[in-house]
């Protein structure tokens, strides 16, 4: 790790280092400054020759980024996990254009934990508990609890419209998210996304998904005429300036139960926060 960020890694189609890296993305000069290291920890120079497939690290030059001016509350610490609530417009790992102004990067350089991991994931523009592991060692452990299903989540969400259906409702489709395109859609064939919906008044909503594809809970309340406030993407998509905090999305990850894998207790956490 270099200030909370780690190497990026690159596949090699073979030869010379340096010529491939200037050819394929025009950063030759890092092999000729010794900014590119080999797996095990040697540094590639100007006559470096690796095999078709082999890997090499280096750290990206970062642009500059917008500062997220909220802070990342801990709700709980202990050897193995990190607990967080996450302020809405700070994505959670670096990807794409977010990488320093991340939950994962800021609370690695707050905590002074170089191996803190996520062990789930919540969309940059929704806010609320948030879970990390802080030794390699259980990573596995937790990040299976989320990908078998095995957590309660529990979400509020304040939305603008008026039902198409009788409230409340499980809502049952088949969700698809294609890189490069903004929103996520549903498609016939056999759900892989189910959410089951309740009305508690004065516009605010408790959504319970039971699975966890991108967008779902944007996508089922928009299907029933329930649109999330501030939501930039469903049902249009609104260009939204990068230093523009005003209308943030009213979602909240608000609960998260389950039982730990390591000690067997049973763990809740609930966010702090509340919807405007």
């Amino acid at each position: 790790m270099r200030d909370g960020i780690g190497p990026a890694r690159l596949r090699l189609l073979g030869g010379n280092v340096c010529d491939e890296l200037q050819q394929r993305f025009g950063i030759g000069a890092k092999v000729l400054a010794g900014e590119v290291l080999l797996p095990d920890g040697t540094v590639a120079d100007a006559t470096t020759e690796l095999p078709a497939g082999s890997h090499v690290y280096f750290y990206r030059d970062l642009a500059d980024e917008v500062e997220v001016p909220f802070d990342i509350p801990v709700l709980y610490r202990d050897d193995d996990i990190v607990v967080v609530d996450k302020p809405h417009f700070l994505a959670t790992m670096p990807r794409g254009g977010h990488v320093a102004q991340t939950a994962l990067v800021r609370l690695r350089r707050k905590l002074e934990l170089p191996e803190l991991s996520p062990a789930h994931r919540l969309d940059r523009l929704t806010a609320g508990v948030l879970l990390f592991t802080v030794r390699p060692e259980v990573r596995g452990s937790y990040q299976r609890l989320f990908a078998e299903g095995k957590t309660r989540k529990t979400y509020l969400a304040r939305a603008a419209g008026t039902a198409t259906v009788s409230l409340p409702i499980t809502l049952r489709s088949r969700i698809i998210k294609h890189r490069g395109r903004l929103q996520a859609f549903e498609e016939s064939g056999a759900p892989n996304a189910e959410t089951y919906v309740e009305e508690l008044g004065n516009g605010l909503y408790r959504l319970s998904p039971r699975t966890g594809q991108t967008h779902q809970l944007r996508v089922h309340m928009n299907s029933i005429g329930l649109p999330i406030v501030g939501d930039s993407l469903y049902p249009n998509v609104i260009d939204v300036a990068a230093d523009d905090f005003d209308n943030p999305l009213q979602l909240l990850a608000q609960r998260l139960e389950f039982t730990d894998p390591i000690t067997g207790e049973d763990r809740e956490f609930v966010s702090a926060r509340t919807l405007g």
